[in-house]
């Protein structure tokens, strides 16, 4: 970390010192990294930095390191940075998100400084792969994208993604001309159309992966973290995406009714807090019908992008045959 960065986090948390500098992560396709800087003599112990490059970035997990694919990341982080400076702060606790401290954006950099959710009492992170999670950690996901639909519903998205979600169609061309998938492939179009003529549409986090929460300690709150695909769009892809990254296919056929029951019951819940002039339950209608709608599209993209992919089962694979037979 250079010493004028040093030196603005210094002034901005009216610090006397940076104790150390931690790095959580590479960003992904190396665009980047997010550290946890540790601070003496300031209110707040620890902030996080994300440190973003723009200069595009030759190497890619699965290989898609087109201009088309760096253009779309690049906005991504662009649009990131819009979120934090200008709806970060319209969160509650039903609904935590960091909060930014302080924004650089030049041609070649984004630094966002931002606060620590661990400071807040965020301090877990679960694992899928680990079997880490359980049911009521699940909820607590839930819970938190409930009360984030909640408290955007209607909300215009300006200078955000018109169409949240790091798979929407219009983003994805490459993916979607990779598709074997002939029947979803025609589909596609249709598919992405019913989701954006929804009567209700509020924003999406865009990415709300079991990987992008923190959890407290005893897992009945959470937070989210990586806005870089937040925008404009039906709340249903969200919990759909989230179920997909922390529940097995199995039990997905034997927890569907569970998992959407409580959502939609905290939903109309914080609508009621929020928005008492909509009508929460029409909101859960039209949502419920578009629940396999939903994992159509995701599974539209991810059999594009990964056709191999662990989520691809037959609990996706029925979801999908069932949005595709009810299109006109």
């Amino acid at each position: 970390m250079h010493k004028a960065l040093q030196q603005k986090i210094l002034h901005t948390m009216q610090a006397k010192s940076i104790t150390k500098i931690v790095c959580i992560q590479t960003l992904w396709s190396g665009y980047g990294e997010l550290l946890r800087v540790f601070l003496a003599g300031s209110s707040q112990p620890s902030i996080i930095i994300k440190h973003i490059n723009l200069a595009k970035i030759e190497c890619h997990p699965k290989g898609w390191n087109d201009d088309f694919s760096h253009q779309r990341k690049l906005n991504s982080y662009q649009i990131e940075a819009r979120w934090y400076r200008d709806y970060a702060h319209l969160c509650d606790s039903a609904c935590t998100v960091p909060l930014c401290l302080s924004l650089e954006h030049n041609a070649n950099n984004i630094i966002l400084m931002m606060s620590d959710l661990e400071t807040a009492g965020f301090t877990r992170l679960l694992s899928y792969q680990q079997k880490t999670i359980k049911q009521h950690e699940i909820h607590s996901g839930l819970n938190w994208l409930a009360a984030f639909h909640a408290r955007f519903m209607g909300s215009s998205g300006e200078d955000l993604w018109p169409t949240g979600s790091y798979w929407h169609l219009q983003t994805r061309p490459n993916e979607l001309q990779a598709l074997q998938d002939q029947d979803l492939k025609s589909a596609a179009q249709n598919i992405d159309d019913k989701l954006k003529k929804c009567s209700y549409q509020t924003l999406i986090h865009g990415d709300a992966k079991l990987a992008n929460f923190c959890f407290s300690e005893d897992g009945k709150r959470a937070a989210a973290v990586d806005f870089q695909y937040v925008g404009k769009g039906c709340g249903i892809k969200d919990v759909v995406y989230f179920i997909s990254s922390c529940v097995s296919n199995d039990d997905c056929f034997t927890l569907e009714q569970d998992l959407l029951n409580h959502y939609f019951n905290t939903l109309i819940q914080a609508l009621s807090r929020y928005h008492p002039q909509i009508n929460a339950f029409e909101v859960e209608s039209q949502w419920r019908v578009l629940y396999p709608v939903a994992w159509a599209d995701f599974v539209r993209f991810l059999k594009g992008w990964s056709p191999e992919h662990w989520k691809l089962g037959s609990y996706s694979e029925a979801l999908t045959l069932q949005a595709i037979d009810d299109l006109p």
